[in-house]
């Protein structure tokens, strides 16, 4: 069974390259004809030389004979003029047949290697892109579940690994099949029974060489998962490095990366055992066919049914042939390892993209906002979210209270369709959102999280991001609202700081209002803060949303807005107050209502007032 589904796995992997080299057929039929052309020239150089010892041989012997052993036209125009003894003075011609044969080799070999890179670097260009727009366009739920640094090494390594193969080996292939064919027509024309004398270990080789794939691509499989594995927790750490310092975790993550690459290196050790095992049989192999080869050519050449040269030309054939053919384990070898990746890649181009329902187009977004009935659970497991209805008016705030896992951002997420509801209806302006184009719902909900992603660029660009063409007043506004324009001046560079990986050179309030004003920054029907205001302090959150509530967004229009937060003073001027508890609405209503009803409002509530009383007292 298993057998099958990576057979299955293999062809699938096959099918794909047709599609990737599109485009460059032209260059490799070109790399083709260029090896073609390279292999006849280097059959052509031991003809010559064993023509030039036989005439040679001949003239010192004085046997007189005319004929000279060439190919075709050589032999012709030789023998027009003397044969052996006018070859035997002239020896000079073939060294000049010979460089003129090396030349014109070399030149095609360029050109081979020429063609196959252009070509090879074309397919993993498109390849890279195709993976890259393939992960961009895919689930929300498979980048959740997915390791970033397995993604990462299946969009660099192995589209590598596949365009090296391309480069060299593919072609490799072509010069074994010419190479093979021209040297059992040339051989068997000289001397029947020693072409088969020389071709006897040639099988067993093959062999050799098919099973070394066999064995050696499900060696590249394991290792490559462990290296993907590997490169995901190396990435993670890193990450989180700051993390790992804070609670002198460094010897519990160094035992972690030992583990992996412990791992690492026992599957490369097994692959280098099995190399070593074909290297050096092969190597006898090989070394026993020449000797063979030579062996009996010396007998047939004593008893007279082949000249010397003809023993000299079987020697450098085979010599030529048993390469590539050994040769074939190192081809069977990489495309094992092409294989791996190729497969690798193909989980993610096949892996399914986010689609829109069909019919599915543009509505009015700044509209009411409805939950009729929604249930949700994450992947058929325990509901999360049970039996929600309530109305966002438009322009309305709605602020969501709940313990960690009660639903909070998952009610989020369904409004951005990231995940669709398993049961019920979430409508915006009287229409179901999943007939609403999932891009165009998403370029009119800003979402900003409570730990935001901030790039290695500067702040200008970080805020710039959600709208590239913005004008430095309007950047400059946005700033202002979110109370940020004053830290930002304080620094030297003012907007054109930089901002280390994952805004590292900025504090956590600072990250949180800078995610803000670049939302703030695109005109929005839709605002989501999840928990975006915990890290900033009390005064500046009433300020960001005092801005909000009067309409001093860019358009000037107030979005409809959640507010997701555990601090009430965040959530006391919402229009409309939620109280999530296990999945359910346990309470809503305004802050004046809510903290009349029995239930977690008020409890929150009071134990925030009563730490905001003994904070005052102390300061007092």
């Amino acid at each position: 069974m298993e057998n099958t589904k990576n057979k299955n796995k293999n062809m699938d992997a096959l099918r794909r390259f047709p599609q990737f080299m599109q485009g460059s057929g032209l260059k490799y039929l070109g790399s083709v004809i260029s090896v073609a052309v390279a292999v006849l020239t280097s059959f052509l150089a031991p003809l010559l030389i064993a023509g030039a010892v036989d005439a040679i041989t001949d003239t010192v012997n004085g046997r007189g004979a005319n004929g000279v052993n060439l190919p075709g036209f050589l032999a012709g125009w030789f023998d027009a003029r003397g044969g052996a003894e006018y070859l035997a003075r002239h020896v000079w011609i073939v060294a000049a047949l010979l460089v003129g044969i090396s030349l014109l080799g070399g030149l095609f070999q360029y050109l081979r290697g020429k063609w196959s890179a252009e070509a090879s670097e074309t397919i993993a260009e498109r390849m890279r892109r195709q993976l890259y727009s393939h992960l961009l366009d895919m689930d929300y739920d498979y980048h959740v579940k997915a390791e970033t640094g397995d993604l990462i090494q299946r969009c660099t390594q192995d589209v590598d690994t596949v365009r090296r193969f391309l480069s060299s080996q593919v072609i490799e292939i072509f010069r074994t099949v010419i190479m093979i064919a021209l040297a059992l027509t040339l051989m068997s024309r000289i001397h029947g029974k020693l072409t088969l004398v020389s071709l006897i270990l040639v099988p067993p080789i093959f062999a050799l060489a098919f099973w070394f794939f066999h064995w050696v691509q499900k060696l590249f499989h394991e290792a490559d998962e462990a290296d993907g594995k590997l490169s995901a927790m190396l990435q993670e750490s890193l990450t989180g490095v700051r993390v790992v310092r804070a609670f002198g975790r460094q010897r519990y993550e160094q035992d972690r990366f030992d583990v992996r690459a412990n791992d690492v290196h026992d599957k490369s050790m097994r692959i280098s055992h099995v190399m070593a095992i074909y290297w050096s049989g092969s190597d006898m192999l090989s070394m026993l066919q020449t000797g063979l080869t030579l062996l009996f050519g010396i007998y047939y050449a004593v008893r007279g049914e082949i000249t010397t040269g003809d023993v000299l030309t079987f020697v450098s054939y085979i010599s030529m042939l048993i390469w590539p053919i050994r040769q074939l384990g190192r081809i069977l070898q990489d495309l094992g390892k092409s294989m791996v990746s190729m497969k690798r890649i193909c989980d993610i181009l096949d892996a399914p993209v986010e689609t829109d329902t069909p019919g599915a187009g543009e509505a009015p977004l700044y509209a009411d906002i409805e939950f009729d009935h929604v249930s949700f659970s994450y992947g058929g497991g325990p509901a999360v979210l049970k039996d929600i209805s309530f109305t966002a008016r438009a322009g309305q705030t709605v602020a969501i209270l709940g313990a960690t896992g009660s639903g909070k951002s998952t009610m989020m997420n369904l409004l951005q369709r990231l995940y669709d509801a398993d049961s019920g209806e979430i409508r915006i302006g009287g229409r179901d959102i999943r007939t609403i184009e999932k891009k165009y719902l998403r370029s009119r909900v800003g979402y900003v999280l409570q730990e935001p992603f901030l790039y290695s660029r500067t702040i200008r660009d970080n805020l710039a991001i959600t709208r590239g063409e913005a004008a430095d007043a309007d950047i400059e506004r946005v700033a202002q609202i979110t109370a940020s324009d004053g830290f930002i001046r304080q620094f030297k560079e003012g907007y054109g700081t930089m901002v280390g990986e994952r805004g590292v050179t900025l504090s956590g309030g600072q990250k949180q209002r800078i995610a803000i004003a670049r939302t703030l920054l695109r005109d929005n029907d839709i605002l989501i803060l999840d928990d975006s205001l915990s890290a900033v302090d009390t005064e500046t959150d009433r300020a960001i949303r005092d801005a909000l509530r009067e309409g001093r967004s860019l358009n000037g229009r107030t979005p409809t807005t959640f507010i997701i937060s555990h601090r009430l003073t965040t959530l006391a001027d919402a229009d409309l107050i939620l109280v999530l508890e296990d999945g359910r609405i346990a309470q809503r209503g305004t802050h004046e209502e809510l903290i009349q009803q029995d239930g977690l409002y008020r409890r929150v509530y009071r134990i925030q007032a009563a730490l905001e009383d003994e904070l005052n007292s102390e300061i007092a």
